[in-house]
């Protein structure tokens, strides 16, 4: 990556934690807030979904049958 997009990615991060832990840090107001490791278990649960439907999609679209290029 050239040196203007690591500059850019900063300012983004810098900005996105100012906006997190000023403006946009009303976080009593939501119910998964009050689930102990909600975020950690969300992660878990997403990373786990996105390898067992990339894994199904990878089965119905990718692989071919072993006779593909002699038919």
């Amino acid at each position: 990556m050239k040196n203007w997009h690591w500059i850019a990615l900063g300012i983004l991060l810098i900005a996105s934690l100012i906006l997190e832990f000023t403006y946009l840090a009303d976080y009593a107001s939501h119910w998964w807030n009050h689930v102990p490791a909600f975020y950690a278990l969300l992660g878990g649960v997403g990373c786990a979904a996105l390898i067992f439907i990339s894994k199904g999609l990878g089965k119905i679209f990718i692989l071919s049958d072993e006779d593909y290029y002699d038919a």
